[in-house]
């Protein structure tokens, strides 16, 4: 996805004064269209135009401060800048009161002009970018979480539309928090294929029952199988199954992987029967397997059989110009769980999220927005830190919303797994429903 284009639209009942702003902007390298009269601007105007208003605030039929009125009942997050002569200063304070973005006082520098035109034409950019990601994710037509129109994501989208609809396996490669299972999530959606996509995390599995998660088991297999059970694999028959931290597998269960890759067949456990299966492998890992292989820790056989296309997700540090739209992106999202409405991010908060190397990645991004939206992350727009009670507070809910996540808020495991009673769990997630506006 391509950022949209923004122009500046000036409406200036002074010919001379217009052309002369008109050039300047044109001389700067910005897009510019004039106007004599703010009805002629406001009859020109399409809905979520890409564009900035520079008005005058002084001028025949409407004036500034009525345009603007008018432009907050359209959108009220379309940008508009006013130019004011000196006795206009009430007027032009009241303007700023009712939404406008910024003011200058006649004369004014240009280059102080120009600085907040950009700014307010990069706000406007985002504000629509996010409106069109939020209707192509309503229909189910957008990316998930592979957001961002840098270079690296859009080769990664177009490597996603070229192999989805073939059975080829694919080793996803990418540190943790890139995003690796929606990429999977994603081929799954363009394969056209009808069954289940089945999600295993091959390090969280206990190596005692790995097999027969993976491959089912037959009554009696071993205590307490009374009935046959389908295995992870059997059950993305027709479908996809996503592998995620491969190199977590038990060598001896990578042998028989590797048959059901070759022969697309399987044995459940305790059984003598094979199984047709037919399951599209996805594949993704944080580290270097060939290496692995080379070391005894992984079969190569395997790893060349997964290795059939391999994608690279980029971290994020890597794409930081992604940063802002992801950002938004997940404050909205974030507003819709917790109930709750905050003020955009200003632009000093922008750069300096962009600024930030995100070890944790894209995941580390989202709880960062999920922060900003309870009021728990530092101001970034003043530099000062939180008071440390409060830091460790937002720490503390970082890591039980983490542990929610990993557990698929399942509230006794992630209390197993954070060490703590069920009911202090209970409480803690209530009072974060409370601090988000929930009853």
């Amino acid at each position: 996805m391509t950022p949209t284009p923004i122009d500046v639209w000036l409406v200036e009942d002074d010919d001379d004064v217009r052309q002369t702003l008109l050039q300047t902007l044109q001389l700067s390298g910005i897009g510019a269209r004039g106007f004599a009269r703010a009805e002629q601007a406001l009859q020109a105007l399409p809905a979520e135009a890409p564009v900035v208003m520079l008005s005058d605030v002084r001028m025949p039929g409407m004036d500034g401060l009525a345009l603007l009125q008018h432009l907050q009942a359209r959108d009220a997050e379309l940008p508009v800048v006013l130019l004011t002569g000196h006795g206009d200063i009430p007027m032009a304070v009241e303007a700023m009161r009712l939404g406008a973005q910024d003011f200058f006082e006649k004369p004014y520098q240009p280059e102080q002009l120009l600085h907040s035109l950009r700014r307010a034409m990069e706000k406007r950019a985002l504000v629509l970018d996010n409106r069109r990601l939020r209707r192509q994710l309503a229909d189910g037509k957008g990316p998930g979480l592979l957001l961002g129109h840098t270079p690296q994501m859009e080769l990664l989208r177009r490597q996603i539309d070229n192999i989805a609809d073939t059975n080829a396996s694919v080793l996803i490669l990418g540190e943790t928090g890139t995003g690796k299972e929606m990429v999977a999530r994603s081929l799954h959606q363009g394969s056209g294929r009808k069954g289940h996509f089945v999600a295993v995390n091959c390090t969280a599995l206990p190596e005692s029952i790995f097999e027969s998660e993976m491959f089912g088991a037959e009554p009696g297999a071993f205590t307490g199988v009374t009935k046959r059970r389908i295995g992870k694999i059997e059950h993305a028959d027709n479908g996809t199954l996503f592998l995620d931290e491969i190199e977590g597998m038990p060598l001896n269960l990578q042998a028989k992987l590797l048959r059901v890759l070759q022969e697309s067949v399987l044995e459940r456990l305790g059984g003598n029967q094979q199984v047709d299966v037919d399951a599209r492998i996805v594949a993704a890992t944080k580290v270097d397997l060939q290496a692995a292989g080379q070391a005894g820790l992984f079969r190569p056989d395997l790893y060349f059989r997964l290795n059939v296309v391999t994608l690279h997700l980029p971290p994020l540090r890597e794409r930081r110009a992604d940063i802002p739209l992801l950002f938004l992106h997940f404050v909205d999202l974030a507003q819709q769980q917790y109930r709750r409405e905050v003020a955009p991010p200003g632009e000093a908060m922008l750069q300096r999220l962009m600024s930030h190397n995100w070890p944790g990645n894209v995941r580390e991004l989202r709880h960062a927005a999920e922060q900003y939206v309870l009021g728990v992350l530092p101001n970034a727009d003043n530099d000062r830190p939180l008071p440390l009670p409060r830091q460790l507070a937002a720490l503390e809910q970082q890591l039980i919303l983490d542990a929610m996540h990993q557990a698929d808020d399942n509230v006794a495991l992630a209390a197993e797994r954070l060490g703590i009673p069920r009911k202090t769990l209970y409480d803690k997630l209530a009072r974060y429903r409370q601090q988000a506006g929930e009853s």
